[in-house]
């Protein structure tokens, strides 16, 4: 088989090595960010800080307001959106913690109960000559690597929020220098949460390995089997964190709109409307910290099952540390590579005009695939033997080290391509979005039916692009080809949420230089800055799917092999209903999301309608509306709404294997995975195409976009229908889907020992 170039002690340094580097290079970004201040007192101190005070005070002259005013202003603003997000996610985390301690004592006690908690070594499930420790063991530590896969996943999704509501009011305030001072400070947010995520991902995982393996010692079979339970904690959280953060913005978001835009017809975060507040701490926590905890449990997923596989290969079974820490060194290279590619954006080129932010952020996906296929060509070189077998579903196929170049190489690539096309269906630059403020023209229903047509289309290429990867990549390394295409796919995570955290941050932004009554000049460089980040929000949750779509299918094919399923044959009745069933289930969970979305939307306008009829002098500006109040509503019925979605996805595996057994649970896998995709990307499109034809006609850049303007003109108020419809479809039903395909499959893994010893009562006894 040969050895690999890169020795096991340099691989033991290189992995948390590069963690740390990760988690620097995030905290220099970090105070760079906090350079701009958030305190009036220098800019007015005069002569002190003659660069920075004066030219700033030349500029307030021009727009004609007091800078002091404007500071105190912004700082009053950030501290109430801050404040806001803070304690909906403390609130949530203290429910969802309830539920996943109530979850983990499952995972012990399912997986326990498969010998009847025996503390006795038995035989190994792959290698039978071999002894491996007991099933009590195995319940003991994946219960801990759950736990700790749930706890990684809610720091990173509190750094991240905490991250975004510390530089939202800092960008608003650069904007007044620039659209480019503006766009640095938003992208440098962006990137430390997608830094600290990455780093701290990898890092964790890297030492529950090194912990984990104290006490299983030379059974690497068991030892990666528990630490599977490390991506079912991180999806875990992350399922509450999308769902429940998805339902906050969007009640928000949808009161605001609808009352304020197209019943009262004032500007989007007018600081009269009473819902602005809660809007704006929506996009926090719905877009990132629910995004951070998401992503985050993807590529822990991915890694879990790619070294899953790896275990039962000739890496596991001969020991071979380096090439079983491949795809940990993959991401250790994503890391490097995504640090000279921030530097892209950041320091190397600067924006000058609004037209360039588009292309700097696209080439920030180029410029970090392009970099890391060199990358992973260098790893598989030094990391991998020449030539070595891999677990293929009972026997061992054969695979050369070129071979994993390429699966790990496709699925990043096929990555930017989602990426690509989900940015022509969802940016206003292109035909699509266009053709459906074109419709606009003739009301609110011809922009729907545009709309849906759109999201349907757009599912086409990204379909095709998962289709050849899977394809390719099983043909050279089965299933584990296709984990490491998942993890290729995630390998540029620091990048892609860099770029997607940037988009509410500069959302956000705009809405605080609305509500601090900037000039237009200054609300038409944050709208620039938004406008591109609506677009890289949606190549965000493209990656998001098309990874998903590659990390379940890995984890269902770990989760077959475990089971000792030989093959899962379609035509059989236990499998077909299966089939069904799965291929339904995003459905209801949409409905019950959606559903979710639109009973605290009712709530939420009715509020703002009141306030708007009850408290004298508020459309004249010379009342304050009660934020405090719509907050509230948003935070009840969020944390109230998402506990039924997410028992749903969390249940269904449990009843399925208990009940019906894994040929059965085997269905509803592949069918929830095929139509879950397929959902999420139309849903995810559609709505980010509704709402970038509602900007499109707001910004009146052309003279197709004028005929179409401005503000409250009649095709205006049918793109704000469409948008406010399209809002649960882009933020919370279609980025929620993803994480359903990938948590049914991952939690199938990780009880796949109960299913296979205990599940199917029912045809037991049948």
């Amino acid at each position: 088989m040969g050895a690999t170039i890169l020795p096991d002690l340099l691989t033991e340094i290189l992995i948390p090595a590069t963690a740390v580097v990760g988690i620097a290079f995030a905290l220099v970004q970090w105070l760079l960010v906090s350079k701009v201040k958030l305190s009036p007192e220098r800019e007015s101190s005069g002569a002190g800080n003659n660069k920075n005070g004066y030219s700033d005070y030349l500029i307030e002259e021009e727009e004609g307001l007091n800078n002091h005013n404007v500071v105190v202003k912004c700082a009053e603003i950030q501290s109430a959106i801050s404040e806001g997000a803070t304690s909906f996610l403390v609130t949530e985390y203290q429910y969802v913690g309830v539920f996943m301690a109530v979850f983990a004592i499952l995972i012990f006690l399912f997986l326990g109960s498969v010998e009847g908690f025996s503390t006795k070594s038995q035989p190994c499930t792959y290698s039978k000559d071999k002894i491996c420790k007991p099933v009590l063991a195995n319940a003991i530590f994946s219960t801990l690597s759950f736990l700790l896969g749930a706890f990684t996943s809610v720091v990173s999704g509190f750094l991240g929020m905490k991250i975004a509501t510390y530089a939202n009011a800092r960008t608003t305030l650069e904007a007044r220098k620039g659209v480019g001072k503006a766009f640095i400070t938003a992208f440098r947010s962006g990137a430390v949460m997608g830094f600290l995520l990455a780093a701290n991902g990898l890092l964790v995982l890297y030492i529950s390995i090194n912990l984990f393996k104290l006490y299983y010692g030379d059974d690497w079979e068991g030892l990666f089997e528990a630490i599977t339970g490390y991506g079912l904690g991180g999806s875990s959280m992350a399922l509450f964190g999308r769902v429940g953060g998805g339902i906050y913005t969007k009640a928000a978001d949808v009161g605001a709109d609808l009352v304020g835009k197209v019943e009262r017809n004032i500007p989007e975060d007018d600081p009269r409307n009473p819902a602005v507040i809660a809007d704006n701490v929506g996009d926090n926590v719905g877009d990132i910290a629910g995004m951070g905890s998401d992503l985050f449990g993807s590529y822990a997923e991915s890694s879990c099952a790619a070294l899953v596989v790896a275990s039962i290969s000739s890496f596991g079974i001969n020991h071979e540390l380096t090439a079983m820490f491949y795809p940990l060194l993959i991401s250790s290279m994503g890391i490097i590579v995504c640090l000279f590619t921030t530097l892209f954006a950041t320091d190397f080129f600067e924006i000058k005009a609004v037209k360039e932010i588009e292309p700097a952020l696209k080439n920030q996906l180029i410029i970090s695939t392009v970099l890391m296929t060199v990358g992973v060509a260098i790893v598989s070189w030094i990391a991998l033997p020449s030539s070595f077998t891999i677990f293929n579903f009972g026997v061992q196929k054969t695979v050369k080290n070129w071979e994993l170049f390429f699966c790990v190489a496709i699925g990043l690539w096929a990555g930017l391509v989602i990426g690509f096309v989900t940015e022509y269906y969802t940016s206003n630059a292109y035909s699509p979005v266009q053709d459906v403020a074109d419709s606009c023209r003739t009301g609110a229903a011809t922009n729907v039916i545009f709309g849906l047509a759109l999201g349907y289309k757009s599912v086409i290429i990204p379909i095709f692009a998962i289709a050849v990867s899977i394809f390719v990549s099983f043909s050279f390394a089965a299933m584990y080809g296709i984990a490491v295409a998942a993890l290729g796919m995630l390998s540029t995570i620091a990048t892609g949420l860099a770029i997607d955290a940037y988009g509410p941050i500069s959302d956000n932004a705009g809405g605080i230089a609305e509500m601090a009554g900037m000039s237009h000049r200054i609300r038409e460089r944050t709208d620039a800055l938004d406008a591109a980040g609506n677009t890289t929000a949606a190549i965000g949750k493209g990656f998001a799917i098309g990874s998903a779509a590659l990390v379940s299918l890995a984890l269902f094919g770990a989760f077959v092999s475990r089971s000792a399923i030989s093959t899962v044959d379609v035509l059989t009745p236990k499998v077909f209903i299966g089939l069904l069933v799965g291929a339904m289930l995003p459905y209801w969970f949409s409905a019950m999301t959606m559903k979710s979305v639109g009973s605290a939307a009712l709530k939420m306008v009715e509020e703002v309608r009141r306030q708007f009829n009850s408290i004298p002098g508020l459309m004249e500006g010379s009342a304050k509306p009660d934020y405090a109040n719509c907050v509230k509503i948003s935070t009840d019925a969020s944390i109230r709404e998402m506990i039924p979605p997410g028992a749903l996805v969390m249940l269904t595996p449990l009843i399925v294997g208990t009940l019906f057994g894994v040929e059965t649970l085997s269905g509803v896998l592949a069918g929830s995975l095929v139509s879950g995709v397929q959902i999420a990307i139309s849903a995810s499109n559609t709505g980010g195409a509704w709402d970038n034809a509602k900007k499109y006609i707001e910004a009146g850049a052309s003279e197709h976009a004028r005929s179409l303007g401005p503000k409250g003109s009649d095709p205006h108020k049918a793109a704000v229908i469409g948008d406010t419809i399209g809002d649960p479809l882009k933020d919370t039903s279609g980025p929620s889907l993803n994480i359903l395909i990938k948590l049914m499959a991952v939690e199938s893994l990780v009880f796949a020992p109960f299913f296979a010893t205990h599940g199917g009562l029912l045809f037991k006894y049948l």
